[in-house]
């Protein structure tokens, strides 16, 4: 008898909860779609790219800023090799974010929580808003006159909201907390759960995909349609 099976139940009956996830992942993962090698062809056009686009530079913010958080404040304001690392961190949140306002801008024009991906739209979006914090309180890392008066001015706004109340952007313990790990950890389950749905229900086709298709198939075929 199999050890996933509890006696006297039926054969197909997980015996805990792990063999349901199992198989919930068995059905709705399977290695075809978490490791596709092909892609419908309509994925050669450039919107599709900002996707991509998006987390490439998401993973050089997370490698620079490693390299900013281990080694501190007075190496990236002091040392030459710091202030590069610091440029190539901030260009990486500025293309980050230009990449993701075209990825999130082209696919609301194409309608992309059609085919029961409204889940999908929603974590994207999500996404945006965390990156949102990120980017505040990345600011307000840079331990200058610049992130001093970002502060102040956001102490403000945030008392404003009752936030303040237990958080404060005066605290550099708090903002580097936030901004070097728990907002990261956050970020990064957030992207891999759209990532996953992204593979669940495919990448979102063009409006006139089937109008595409359709011709594409005609022409294959040598037959064309009579007006």
């Amino acid at each position: 008898m199999s050890a996933d099976v509890v006696p006297g139940t039926p054969a197909d009956a997980p015996a805990s909860w792990i063999g349901r996830l199992r198989r919930l992942l068995e059905r709705e993962l399977p290695y075809e779609k978490l490791l596709p090698e092909e892609q419908p062809a309509y994925v050669a056009s450039w919107i599709y790219v900002f996707g991509v686009l998006t987390l490439a530079a998401l993973a050089m913010i997370i490698l620079s800023g490693c390299f900013l958080a281990f080694n501190g404040p007075a190496w990236y304001h002091d040392s030459q090799t710091g202030r590069f690392v610091n440029s190539l961190h901030f260009w990486s949140v500025q293309l980050f974010f230009m990449f993701m306002l075209v990825h999130l801008a082209g696919k609301f024009f194409m309608a992309a929580w059609r085919g029961h991906r409204a889940l999908t739209w929603i974590v994207g979006m999500l996404a945006l808003v965390i990156s949102i914090g990120a980017g505040l309180t990345g600011y307000l890392l840079q331990t200058n006159l610049d992130s001093q008066w970002i502060s102040f001015e956001a102490k403000d706004g945030l008392n404003a909201v009752g936030v303040g109340a237990w958080f404060s952007v005066t605290n550099l313990g708090q903002v580097m907390l936030l901004h070097s790990f728990l907002i990261p950890a956050v970020m990064a389950l957030i992207v891999l759960v759209h990532i996953l749905l992204v593979r669940i229900r495919g990448v979102v086709p063009p409006l006139d995909a089937a109008k595409a298709d359709a011709a594409a198939a005609s022409k294959a075929t040598g037959h064309q349609d009579v007006a």
